[in-house]
C-alpha cells in the first residue's frame, strides 16, 4: 500500500466541503480524482500532501515512501536554464558522477592499500551509477523535455524568462524525473498542448510508480486511470476502471437512486392515503390499523433526492436568424509576427451548419486564425469573405471581450439594454451566478466564473455563427458536457479551436490540423482524425495505408478529399426491415405477457372500486340502522330490535371483511 485515506473530512468556514472520505492507493496503481468544481478535489490533494490538516480523520503513508507533488499552476524559479533546473532532477546521480571522476582523479596519485581501497570504493560508486540509470540520465532529460514541447534550440533559454505555462512544463518535467512512488498531478494537461498530452499519457501509462491525478480532461482520464475516486456532495465514491467505466457505472447508480427515491415517495403517499381512508372508515379496528401504518410510516427511513447531473447550468444556444449556404471563405491567409511566418497561403471552407475544430500544437496560430476572421488581427495576405445573414458570436479564451471594471450585471445589461432587470437576473441564475454575485467586477471573477460569463454573453447573442477559441478551459466536466449537449443541438456552424479532445470528440463533424504552418483537413471527429492520421503517415512513409471501409485514401490539397461519412460503421437497420423469426416470437410474447399484465391490473382496479362502493352500500345502511332503532315506536317493540341489531351485526362482519379486502387491494 502507498496511500491510504480514512474517514478524512473538512470545512471552511462552517461550510463543508467533504466528510467521511474514505480510499487507498495501491504500489502501481494510476487513480484520478474527480468532481465538479468546488467539490474539494485541490483540498483533498493538500490534506494528502500535509499542506492541509484535515479536521477529521487520517492519512497514512507506506513506510518509505516518497511522492512528488505538482499542484495547478506550479511554477520553476530561479535564474538557471531549462535544461539545468530539469537535470537537477538527477542530482543523486550528478553527485555520484563527481564522486566517480574525483575517484579516477585521485587513483592516479595512489599506490598500495589506499589504491586498493580507492578500487573498491570506484566499484561501489559505479555499481550504484548503473543502478542509477546513470548513462541515460541526460538523454532522459532531453526526452522529458522534448516530450513537453521543447525544443532543443530552447533548452539553453533562462526559467525567469519563460511564460507561466513554460514555468509548469519546467516543473513538471523536473517532478516527472525525480520518480517517487507516487506522482500526485493537479490539472497537469492545463498548459500542455495535444502532441505533449499524448506524450505524458505514454509516459504516465509505463510508470513503474502510482499515480494521482486530479484533472477534468476526460480523453487523459480514459488513458492514464484505473480507478476513480469521486468527489460529489461531499461524499467520496470508488470506481474501479477507466473514466467512461466510471460515467456508465454513475449513470446507472444514479438511474436506480433516482429509481428508488421515486418508488419510495409513490409508497409513502399510497400509505398516506390508506391511513386517511381507514381513519375516515370510523371504527375502532380501522383506526387502530391506520395508527399501525402511521408508526409504520414514521421508522421509515426516508432516502434524499438523488442530485441532477444537469440542473445547475443551462445554456440554450439558439440562432435568430438562418445564414446563407456558404457561411465561411478563406483564401491564401498568410500571417507573420517578428518576421517569423506563422502560416502561409491557408484555404478553407465552412458550409451552413457545419461544426469544425481547429487543432494543433502551440504557438502553430490557431488562436491568430480566429482572430484574423473577426477583425481583431490584420492578415498579410489573404481574403476572408464572411456569407450572406451571417450573424458571429465570439468566445474569446482570454475574455477580452468583457470588461474588467464592470459588474457581472453590468456586463449583460449594457450589452442587452432591452433586457429587464429580472430577466438578466434569470439569465445568470442560469449560468449560477444568484444573489449579491451578480455584483461582483469582472476583475475579481475566477478563469471558470469569467467563461461563464462569456457563455451567457454567447446564448444572448442569438448568433448563427459561433466562434469559439478554447471554449472548455476553467470548466469542470459537468460544465462541459453541457456546452457540448448545448453546442450538438445547435442548427448553426461553429469553428473553435480546442485541446479537448473528448470535446472535440463528441461535438466536430470536421477537423482542420494545423501543422508546419499548412491545413490538413479530417471529415470526421478526433477518433477518425487519429485512424486516418495514422493511415495518411503510413502511406508517406511507403507502407500500404489500409482503411477500416476498404476504400482509397487519396491526399488532395489542403486535406483528405472524401465525404465525412467515410470509415464509418454501417448505417442501423430501419424499422421496417425484416425481423428473424426468433425475434417475431420474442416480441409476440412480450406483447402478449404485455396485454395480460393490463389486464389484470384492470381487474384489480374493477375488483378495488367495487369493495369500496359495498362498503359505502355497507356504511350508509348501518347509519340507517342506527337511526331507526332510536326512533320512538322502534325503541319498545323488541321483535324489530332483535331483527335490526342481527343486521346491524351482519353489516359490522361484512364491513369488517370488506376493509380488510379493501386495504389488501389498495396495496
Amino acid at each position: 500500500m502507498v496511500l491510504s485515506c480514512q474517514n478524512v473530512g473538512k470545512a471552511f468556514h462552517e461550510k463543508q466541503i467533504f466528510k467521511g472520505c474514505s480510499f487507498h492507493i495501491e504500489d502501481h496503481e494510476k487513480a484520478a480524482i474527480v468532481g465538479i468544481n468546488g467539490a474539494g478535489k485541490t483540498t483533498l490533494l493538500r490534506i494528502l500532501t500535509g499542506e492541509l490538516d484535515p479536521d477529521e480523520g487520517t492519512v497514512v503513508w507506506g513506510k518509505d515512501v516518497r511522492f512528488g507533488y505538482l499542484p495547478q499552476n506550479a511554477q520553476a524559479e530561479g535564474d538557471q536554464t531549462i535544461y539545468e533546473e530539469v537535470l537537477e532532477a538527477k542530482r543523486d546521480v550528478l553527485d555520484l558522477e563527481e564522486a566517480i571522476r574525483a575517484c579516477e582523479l585521485q587513483m592516479k596519485q595512489e599506490k598500495g592499500q589506499a589504491l586498493e581501497d580507492l578500487m573498491e570504493r570506484y566499484t561501489q560508486l559505479m555499481h550504484r551509477f548503473e543502478q542509477a540509470d546513470g548513462y541515460s540520465c541526460r538523454s532522459e532529460v532531453t526526452g522529458v523535455l522534448k516530450g513537453l514541447g521543447f525544443c532543443e534550440e530552447e533548452f539553453s533559454k533562462r526559467v525567469s524568462t519563460l511564460s507561466g505555462g513554460q514555468k509548469t512544463r519546467v516543473a513538471l518535467g523536473r517532478l516527472l524525473l525525480t520518480r517517487p512512488d507516487l506522482i500526485i498531478l493537479d490539472e497537469p494537461t492545463n498548459h500542455l498542448d495535444m502532441s505533449s498530452i499524448a506524450w505524458l499519457e505514454t509516459w504516465l501509462t509505463g510508470y513503474k510508480g502510482a499515480v494521482l491525478i486530479v484533472s477534468h480532461d476526460r480523453y487523459f482520464l480514459d488513458r492514464i486511470a484505473t480507478k476513480i475516486i469521486e468527489l460529489d456532495g461531499g461524499k467520496a465514491s470508488v470506481f474501479s476502471g477507466s473514466y467512461s467505466d466510471y460515467a456508465v457505472k454513475k449513470e446507472q447508480i444514479r438511474s436506480a437512486q433516482m429509481h428508488a427515491w421515486l418508488n419510495q415517495q409513490q409508497e409513502i403517499r399510497h400509505q398516506e392515503a390508506v391511513i386517511e381512508k381507514l381513519r375516515s372508515f370510523n371504527r375502532e379496528k380501522s383506526i387502530r390499523r391506520a395508527e399501525s401504518r402511521e408508526k409504520m410510516l414514521q421508522k421509515m427511513e426516508v432516502l434524499e433526492k438523488p442530485t441532477q447531473v444537469r440542473d445547475d447550468m443551462r445554456i440554450e444556444l439558439t440562432p435568430r436568424i438562418e445564414s446563407g449556404n456558404d457561411v465561411l471563405s478563406v483564401e491564401g491567409l498568410a500571417k507573420a509576427f517578428d518576421s517569423r511566418p506563422l502560416f502561409t497561403d491557408l484555404s478553407f471552407f465552412l458550409k451552413r451548419g457545419e461544426h469544425v475544430a481547429i487543432i494543433g500544437d502551440n504557438g502553430t496560430g490557431k488562436t491568430t486564425i480566429l482572430k484574423i476572421i473577426n477583425g481583431l488581427v490584420d492578415a498579410d495576405a489573404g481574403e476572408i469573405r464572411i456569407g450572406s445573414k451571417v450573424q458571429i458570436g465570439y468566445y474569446d479564451q482570454e475574455h477580452h471581450v468583457l470588461h474588467p471594471d464592470k459588474t457581472i450585471f453590468e456586463e449583460i445589461s449594457d450589452e442587452y439594454p432591452s433586457l429587464s432587470n429580472t430577466e438578466i437576473r434569470n439569465v445568470l441564475a442560469a449560468f449560477l451566478f444568484t444573489g449579491e454575485d451578480v455584483f461582483k467586477q469582472i476583475k475579481m471573477l475566477s478563469g471558470g466564473e469569467r467563461g461563464r460569463v462569456s457563455l451567457a454573453k454567447l446564448m444572448l447573442s442569438e448568433a448563427n455563427f459561433l466562434i469559439l477559441d478554447e471554449p472548455t478551459n476553467h470548466l469542470d466536466i459537468t460544465s462541459k458536457e453541457i456546452l457540448e449537449d448545448a453546442l450538438n443541438r445547435y442548427t448553426g456552424t461553429v469553428l473553435y479551436v480546442s485541446h479537448d479532445r473528448y470535446f472535440i470528440n463528441r461535438t466536430a463533424g470536421r477537423i482542420l490540423e494545423l501543422e508546419n504552418g499548412a491545413l490538413t483537413g479530417y471529415a470526421g471527429n478526433y477518433d477518425y482524425y487519429l485512424e486516418k492520421k495514422a493511415q495518411l503517415e503510413q502511406s508517406l512513409s511507403g507502407q500500404p495505408a489500409s482503411r477500416s471501409d476498404g476504400t482509397e485514401q487519396i491526399p488532395g490539397k489542403g486535406g483528405l478529399s472524401g465525404n465525412a461519412s467515410a470509415g464509418s460503421a454501417p448505417a442501423a437497420r430501419g424499422k421496417n426491415a425484416a425481423a428473424s423469426p426468433a425475434s417475431e416470437s420474442a416480441l409476440k410474447q412480450d406483447w402478449k405477457s404485455q396485454k395480460e399484465a393490463q389486464a389484470a391490473q384492470r381487474k384489480k382496479e374493477n375488483a378495488l372500486k367495487r369493495c369500496e362502493e359495498r362498503i359505502t352500500v355497507l356504511e350508509e345502511r348501518s347509519a340507517q340502522i342506527d337511526a331507526e332503532m332510536a326512533l320512538p315506536e322502534v325503541c319498545t317493540d323488541v321483535a324489530k330490535l332483535q331483527t335490526l341489531s342481527k343486521e346491524k351485526a351482519q353489516i359490522e362482519e361484512e364491513l369488517l371483511a370488506k376493509m380488510e379486502e379493501w386495504e389488501a387491494l389498495s396495496e
